[in-house]
């Protein structure tokens, strides 16, 4: 059985961050978390809604680092219909918090950072210990994996996740690998699941693209049909499993609150699809966390003139029509 990881970076946004008041946390989550529209909801309730409808598991990697300027409560009402679904809640940090925080930030250091890895590794540990603290107190489980914020992290940010007691991490990019934020020690070859630093590194998925590059296995950077083949793809290559990448807002452009059609069909189609794939099951971390690759097998989905042409043509109508996030 190949287990499919969706994974969902559930988070505030920094950049429509204007205040520290009620007014401004209630607008940010309308447009960041709940994502609601004239259309109707299209965030966290909507993907839980059709996980649901459909029997499947995601994993919500929660931010709790807007704690930071508004409370826990801001942090509780991410995680509480989450876990009332019956989904998986680990552990998601931006750092770009830490300067919206300013003077009443509660660690001590005062430093700031786009990134975790901007840090130094005891400085990691502080902020990561935080950010874990918050999540609990906001009514999560205690996390067992962690994803960073933009893939920021490097091979500290490993060390200090595991010095805090996290088993797992999917902040590298193989498709991203030295182009990113990620300075994880790491190539793109780097496909599967492999001990580091500790713990269990989780790349995220990736499938060939003309040329001999990768592409990152993410809702708005793929069709529907290259997420299928890639799934299939891991599955008949006897993978273990395989990790996409969504965000609480990526069904909708947050700034005019207008539903993208385009990306939402692709989320609804790829839900429904995997309750019919043979050989294929969804996983969280809490309950059938991936597994170290003993296979050896990591080959990404060939690259197909075909579905390479679609995506063009999608990605083109979609940015065209509805804007980017």
């Amino acid at each position: 059985m190949t287990r499919v990881f969706i994974t969902i970076d559930t988070e505030y946004s920094s950049g429509l961050y204007t205040g520290p008041g009620a007014g401004d946390r209630a607008e940010n989550y309308t447009r960041s978390i709940a994502c609601l529209t004239p259309e109707g909801p299209a965030g966290i309730t909507h993907k839980l809604e059709l996980l649901a409808q459909y029997g499947q598991k995601a994993v919500f990697f929660v931010d709790p680092m807007p704690a930071l300027v508004w409370g826990v409560a801001a942090i509780e009402d991410i995680v509480a219909p989450i876990l009332a679904a019956g989904q998986d809640v680990q552990l998601h940090c931006h750092t770009e918090w830490l300067g919206l925080a300013g003077a009443a930030c509660p660690l001590a250091s005062g430093m700031t950072g786009r990134n975790l890895a901007d840090f130094p590794f005891e400085e990691q540990c502080r902020i990561l210990d935080y950010a874990r603290a918050m999540l609990i107190a906001a009514g999560a489980p205690k996390p067992v994996a962690f994803r960073a914020g933009n893939y920021g992290a490097n091979d500290d940010t490993l060390r200090a996740l595991a010095t805090i007691g996290l088993d797992y991490d999917t902040s590298h990019c193989p498709a991203l690998a030295g182009s990113g934020a990620c300075r994880i020690g790491l190539g793109p070859e780097d496909r599967e699941p492999v001990g580091r630093m500790g713990l269990l590194e989780v790349p995220v998925g990736a499938i060939g693209t003309l040329g001999g590059g990768l592409r990152h296995a993410q809702i708005t950077a793929l069709t529907l049909p290259e997420i299928l083949g890639a799934i299939r793809h891991a599955r008949d290559t006897g993978r273990d499993g395989f990790t996409l990448v969504s965000h609480s807002f990526e069904l909708i452009n947050r700034r005019r609150q207008a539903v993208n059609p385009i990306v939402r069909r692709r989320f609804h189609g790829l839900v429904k699809a995997l309750a019919h794939i043979r050989g294929v099951a969804t996983g969280t971390y809490a309950e059938t966390p991936p597994r170290l690759n003993l296979t050896g097998a990591n080959a990404a989905l060939p690259p197909c003139p075909w579905r390479t042409g679609r995506r063009i043509a999608e990605q083109f109508v979609s940015n065209a029509l509805y804007g980017h996030l």
